[in-house]
């Protein structure tokens, strides 16, 4: 060392202070092996290590100071391990790379081999040990049961010396006492305690070599394995725990095998310490009296008998309040299944709704309705709402099911074990509801992934899925994922061009409102083969209960024609659409005899350009717009009246796919303000625009009550504006009284609606009374219309065809017409004498409204009786649109 220091002078030539170290800091000394050579004397003079230890470890015994060592071997041994490095570091390097044996490591055997042998295999310990119990309990037994056939072999001779000796019987008698002494039973006592308390000592004397083994392993291990750092019990716990966990019925086996045990322990101890005669047979059977009675020991005598029989009472009374609070849970979480909605429908041919929303109440109605005819169906609804809360709402709706059942289930739609809860297999018709609260895009989204989720029913299913759509952009996607079975109904779309229909046709909605529902009469399609070969013609003249209005052609992969041609010949396979009452309610009937006389020749009146205002702003706004530019006259003018600002306006139009450059038949004009405002609507032209259409703003159609208030407040300011600035015959009257009349002020404002005509969207079905009973508005109930048409769609996916195409802006539409087109003033008439004149102009008469009347009839049931007509009623007529 010295000599190394001298070196260290040597090349530093102006050493400065030295820095002090810190107190923890160690380095390694060079450790060098030298070979062996001639001046290092015997094999005795080695020591038993070839390295130097350094001196903060302590005293060490003398060691033989090794000569100096060679430059070229210092230098190969500081290539090897850099000098001051700390140990630590070394040693660990050296441990992996299997340089360094462990402590308490035997010389000579590998490192990996020494680490597994000073683990603990706990499997084969434990199965020792239930060896070693069972044989212990077994060797027992045995002894007993020697014991007990010594005593039936003494009393075999104790009866066969009675008739020889009576000395020699009373020293067998002698020998048979001995054995029944209580010293006996002790030992066998004892024994069976033992073998029951020895396994609980063992696996804390296992637990306990356990973690020394593990501490003389690696006592510097700061990281240990699972198995290596959690304590025996704590894993046999947890074992225990996901037994009970993973089955269902482990909790009654456990209670099973421990109120077994008990009795097998109980009977054994009590055989053992009674005095009395008895078999083994009899001691289980008292043992079993105590466990299933408490009060059954108060009969026993001895202190032995007394503690076995007070210690077998007691575990029958944590069994059977074990058993008690198993019993009471289970019954418990029954009723909570059931109370929350989770136990399976067992249904068939049934319709199922999925999700929840504010249609759901008009579409339950419309369903109950529609199965009156067959005394009622079953209704399963599946939503992610409480069971309780769904029946509760429901039955606020205080509307009669007429023996239809409507059972709620709490799951998701997503899920495939809550759909097969609901027998979704079995299901005639399945409707997919739109959630509210979400945008369009989530909607659609989330209708998207129950489709997925449908399509994966291993069981596949029965019926068809109507799903309800939000944005129409989004409808080819569905159908692309659901295939055939999936049916589409994009309830914005419906609305708006049913908004813009009867604002062009005042009156229509009420008709569309009859027409949907299942009250009055609706579409159906049905197959008469007796009307094979006859012309069109002369099937819509058949039908005295329905009203022919197109044919399924079978040679057209069933392709709907609506309105078709007077000389097409039903073929066969073709059905017949209809308009009737109800699917039974009609059949085909001999030809009528009818007279056509002269149709008056009044041509189509033209399209004049027409002033609309919308006031609100819809998300589908941009498709209304690409509606109305179909419909409308050249020259007409779209007045906009919301909040959203005019660019950002033009910049949702635009991303809606509406080319603002590309309209040529209207001209936006846009208006920024508050529709609830007086003095912002004061500033429009009011009384100058021909249709008004309130629209369901986008900003509060969350909330049905919030929108229709707001509608309502719209609709009352702008007729009160217009009533002001219309010329009113009332105003100038001088009979008039000077004070305020409420009556005055509703027929100004129907005068009002005379000149002009407003559209109200309505949300909730109660608001309908409001604007119905003041006769102020016509009005679209769009949440009970789209409910009527996913009812009507999930009875036949067929009449999908049938209102895409009346809804669309080509093709066929329905109307209203005056009678001057089809008869003179006060002509007697029949209904087939209308309908056949109407052909003459290719159009399909279905109803009609008498003049000074607010109700029109679909579907008339006189339809051969003869009556006068005015000029002034109107019929409700299908044409072929241009």
């Amino acid at each position: 060392m010295q000599e190394r220091d001298d070196n260290a002078t040597t090349t530093n030539p102006n050493p400065g202070p030295r820095p002090r170290l810190p107190e923890l800091t160690r380095s390694l000394t060079i450790a060098t092996y030298l070979p062996r050579s001639t001046n290092r004397g015997t094999e005795s003079d080695m020591c038993d290590r070839d390295w130097y230890y350094p001196s903060v470890v302590g005293s060490h015994p003398a060691r033989v100071k090794l000569p100096r060592v060679p430059p070229e071997v210092k230098k190969a041994a500081d290539s090897l391990v850099p000098f001051g490095k700390p140990m630590e570091q070394v040693r660990d390097k050296e441990r992996l790379e299997g340089k360094i044996e462990k402590k308490g490591a035997v010389p000579g055997m590998p490192f990996q081999a020494r680490k597994c042998g000073g683990q603990f295999d706990h499997s084969l310990i434990i199965v020792v040990l239930l060896i070693f119990s069972i044989s212990t309990a077994s060797f027992a037994i045995s002894q007993r049961k020697k014991v007990l056939d010594l005593k039936e072999e003494l009393k075999n001779l104790h009866n066969c010396c009675i008739a020889i000796n009576a000395s020699v019987s009373s020293k067998i008698s002698k020998m048979s006492s001995f054995s029944d002494k209580p010293e006996n039973k002790n030992i066998s006592l004892y024994t069976i305690a033992l073998s029951f308390l020895s396994p609980f000592f063992i696996l804390k004397l296992l637990d306990q070599l356990t973690r020394t083994g593990q501490t003389s392993i690696n006592p510097n291990s700061n990281s240990a394995s699972t198995e290596e750092g959690v304590p025996l019990k704590k894993r046999i716990a947890y074992r225990v725990d996901i037994f009970f966990s993973i089955h269902p019925y482990a909790k009654l086996l456990a209670l099973l095998v421990a109120t077994i045990l008990l009795i097998c322990f109980g009977g054994v101890a009590l055989y053992t310490v009674n005095n009395e005669s008895g078999s083994f047979v009899e001691a289980l059977w008292l043992s079993w009296t105590f466990v299933a009675d408490s009060g059954h020991h108060a009969d026993q005598v001895g202190l032995g008998p007394r503690i076995v029989s007070v210690s077998i009472s007691s575990g029958g009374m944590l069994v059977f309040a074990t058993m008690l609070g198993l019993v009471s849970d289970a019954i418990s979480e029954k009723v909570d299944s059931w109370r929350k909605g989770k136990s399976e429908v067992i249904e068939s041919n049934h319709i199922l709704i999925l999700g929840w929303s504010d249609k759901l109440g008009s579409l339950l109605k419309q369903l109950a309705i529609a199965n009156k005819s067959i005394g009622g169906g079953v209704i399963v609804v599946l939503a992610e709402r409480d069971k309780e809360e769904m029946e509760m709402d429901i039955a606020k709706l205080e509307f009669d099911f007429m023996g239809t059942s409507v059972i709620c289930r709490s799951g998701s739609p997503l899920i495939l074990a809550d759909l097969k809860k609901v027998s979704v297999s079995k299901a005639r018709a399945i409707i997919v509801l739109a959630a509210d609260e979400n945008a369009d895009q989530q909607s659609d989204a989330r209708a998207l992934r129950v489709v997925l989720s449908l399509t994966g029913v291993k069981e596949g299913l029965r019926g068809h899925v109507v799903v309800e759509m939000s944005d129409l952009d989004n409808e080819p996607l569905v159908k692309l994922v659901g295939g055939e079975l999936i049916e589409t109904v994009v309830a914005h779309d419906v609305i708006g061009r049913l908004m813009i229909q009867c604002a062009l046709q005042p009156g229509l909605a009420q008709i569309w409102e009859d027409i949907l529902g299942f009250e009055n009469a609706e579409f159906y399609i049905k197959r008469w083969p007796q009307l094979d070969g006859m012309r069109f013609d002369e099937v819509l003249v058949s039908f005295p209960d329905a009203v022919p209005c197109g044919v399924k052609v079978a040679s057209k992969s069933g392709k709907i024609i609506i309105n078709p041609d007077d000389n097409y010949i039903i073929r066969e396979g073709d059905e017949i659409l209809v308009i009737a009452e109800d699917d039974d309610t009609y059949s085909p009937a001999p030809l009528p005899v009818m007279r056509k006389g002269f149709v008056p020749n009044i041509p189509s009146p033209p399209k004049y350009p027409e002033k609309i205002l919308f006031c609100g702003w819809r998300r589908d706004i941009h498709d209304m717009i690409k509606v109305l530019e179909a419909f409308l006259a050249p020259g007409s003018e779209l007045w906009m009246f919301n909040e959203v600002p005019e660019k950002e306006r033009e910049r949702k139009l635009t991303d809606g796919g509406l080319i603002l450059s590309g309209l040529k038949n209207i001209r936006l004009v846009h208006n920024e303000g508050n529709a609830v405002i007086r003095r912002h609507l004061e500033s429009l032209p009011l009384e100058t625009f021909d249709s008004i259409l309130i629209l369901a703003d986008e900003s509060v159609e969350d909330s049905v009550v919030q929108s229709d208030s707001r509608s309502l407040a719209t609709l009352l300011l702008i007729r009160d504006i217009q009533s002001k600035r219309l010329p009113s015959k009332e105003a100038r009257s001088p009979c008039r009284f000077a004070g305020y009349s409420h009556r005055s002020w509703i027929r100004e404002m129907q005068h009002a609606s005379d000149k002009s005509i407003i559209i109200s969207e309505i949300l909730d079905s109660r608001t309908r009374n409001l604007v119905s009973v003041s006769k102020i508005s016509d009005y679209i109930l769009s949440n009970e219309l789209v409910s009527m048409a996913l009812a009507m769609v999930a009875e036949d996916k067929q009449i999908n065809r049938v209102l895409e195409e009346l809804f669309a802006e080509q093709g066929n539409e329905m109307c209203i017409r005056s009678a001057e087109y089809y008869l003179y003033e006060q002509e007697e008439l029949s209904f087939y004498d209308i309908m056949v004149r109407a052909r003459g102009r290719e159009e399909i008469v279905i109803g009609y409204r008498l003049a000074h009347t607010d109700h029109a009839i679909i579907n008339p049931s006189l339809k051969t009786e003869v009556r006068k007509w005015s000029l002034d009623d109107v019929f409700v007529i299908i044409y072929k649109g241009k």
